[in-house]
């Protein structure tokens, strides 16, 4: 049983990590990054991309927030970033 559960967390772990790195690509075309969410995903990534240099001179903020619809995440987005459109 515990090499199941072992198996299992490492799998996991390795989907997190992909999921990241996909993520970090895209973070890198920017110069501001607010990481938001209900889980402590958004810690983990910050922690990540601070050990990285290439994300150095990009601003990154973490700000907690609940379970959002879309029309909430937009909001969220549209009040921290302020787009002119």
């Amino acid at each position: 049983m515990y090499k199941d559960e072992n198996q299992t967390l490492n799998k996991e772990h390795n989907h997190l990590s992909a999921y990241f790195e996909k993520i970090s690509d895209v973070i890198r075309n920017y110069e501001e990054v607010i990481l938001f969410g209900p889980s402590e995903a958004k810690n983990e990534l910050l922690n990540l991309l601070k050990d990285n240099h290439l994300f150095g001179k990009i601003k990154i903020e973490v700000k907690p927030a609940d379970k959002m619809t879309g029309v909430e995440r937009f909001a969220f987005v549209t009040e921290n970033f302020n787009p002119t459109w």
